[in-house]
């Protein structure tokens, strides 16, 4: 019996949720070869982060070796998971601003070129849908990237193509503070959904075949990006707010809009988002982060020493795999299942659910899909098929409008008048 790094083992019962029950050994072996055929794509994933906080050595943390007391990645782990494709955020924190933000992006992008250059026998870097393609038959791990956040563009369109010429194939409109450009769905509100800016840098990125994710952002954001996107959207991490009403999450009018645009909603398992019980829980520990002089996400060992200190004062409500299928069953029901995707979000929460605690544990989520009828066909869909499609479409979106027109030259200053500073 193993007890995962949330304290919570199979067949345990916890002081504040039920018992987590492993899956059939019938399901679990099934769904391995499941995923052995049609491997999970995970829209975010935010080891580079995780690994800024030592300094990017990645002698300290070799990924080829078990890394579960530091953090929820590494190869051994991914390969048991069944990970076909990873996007790797390059994530920089909504309070990083200016040439600061775009410099600490650049960091990330650079650290997840050195990893995948270090582990060629198991990882391969993915520009395009026929790289992921490639990587699947060859038996490696195709690596994307997303930045999470406009504010690693610093309102420059220019800065944005240079993010597409070094690998980055989405972009996050915000993270958890608006953008001069696009509101978040954390902050007050802005610019009423997107600026004039703001639909710009969505008409760029579909120029250059960089999908535009619409996690984080506010629904009235979302619902402008979809007006204005030629190519089809993502949601790299998020659930379904009906199921937990988080602002973090899709409502229902947005994932209707889904097939029409032709996206993909990737659901996470941040417990946060998909337990409503997990809501207040959370915010109570940001606040005890807060009081130690600590950010709210910081996961560094001090930072968890001071969020397992507090779970241990307050027992935390557990999410799990069941939950993570809860939310699924609801979107597939709403958008249908050509517009699911999974993204998990390892390494950039604290606490996960308690039988998906790392990126071995997708088995067990399929296992539970399985177990509630969903098809072969369909598990292919949600794991690989609507990942690659996606992205394949934005590059055919992209062929299109690089035929029609040039980069786009405007400016954050001419389209909305005024400084960016």
């Amino acid at each position: 019996m193993t007890v995962s790094r949330e304290g919570a083992s199979d067949g345990q019962q916890s002081e504040s949720g039920p018992a987590v029950v492993a899956p059939a050994p019938e399901l679990l072996a099934r769904a391995r070869e499941l995923l052995a055929e049609y491997p999970v794509v995970d829209g975010h994933n935010d080891l580079p982060w995780a690994l800024r906080e030592i300094g990017y050595d990645l002698d300290e943390r070799d990924l080829a070796t078990d890394l579960s007391a530091h953090q929820h990645t590494d190869i051994p782990r991914m390969r048991a998971g069944g990970l076909g494709a990873q996007f790797w955020s390059v994530f920089v924190r909504s309070d990083y601003a200016g040439d600061q933000a775009v410099s600490a992006t650049l960091e990330q992008i650079d650290v997840v070129r050195r990893f995948v250059d270090r582990y060629p026998d198991d990882l391969r870097l993915a520009l395009t849908a026929d790289d992921m393609e490639a990587a699947r038959a060859e038996g490696r791990i195709a690596s994307l990237m997303g930045a999470e956040g406009g504010h690693s563009i610093d309102c420059s369109l220019g800065t944005l193509r240079a993010l597409y010429e070094l690998g980055v194939r989405y972009m996050t409109l915000t993270h958890n503070d608006n953008v001069p450009w696009a509101d978040s769905a954390t902050d007050d509100p802005g610019v009423g959904g997107l600026s004039p800016f703001g639909h710009e840098v969505v008409r760029e990125m579909n120029r250059l075949g960089m999908l535009v994710d619409l996690s984080h952002v506010a629904p009235t954001t979302m619902r402008a990006a979809l007006r204005t996107s030629e190519a089809p959207v993502i949601f790299s991490h998020s659930s379904a707010r009906s199921v937990c009403d988080h602002v973090r999450n899709i409502p229902d009018g947005v994932l209707e809009q889904l097939p029409a645009n032709g996206g993909v909603a990737m659901v996470t398992f941040v417990p946060k988002f998909i337990l409503p019980e997990a809501i207040e829980w959370t915010l109570a520990a940001d606040a005890n982060m807060s009081a130690n002089g600590l950010h709210p996400l910081d996961t560094s060992a001090e930072g968890m020493r001071v969020q397992r200190a507090f779970e241990a004062a307050n027992p935390r409500p557990l999410a799990t795999a069941k939950t993570v299928a809860d939310h699924l069953d609801h979107m597939r029901e709403v958008a249908g299942v050509d517009h699911l995707g999974i993204g998990g979000d390892y390494d950039g929460v604290a606490f996960t659910p308690a039988d998906l605690a790392d990126v071995s544990g997708y088995p067990t989520l399929i296992a539970e899909l399985l177990d509630r009828g969903w098809s072969d066909a369909d598990l292919a869909k949600l794991t690989w098929k609507n990942a690659v499609r996606v992205l394949r479409a934005a590059e055919d979106v992209s062929r299109d409008l690089r035929a029609r027109r040039g980069p786009s030259i405007a400016t954050f200053e001419a389209l909305d008048g005024k400084s960016r500073r």
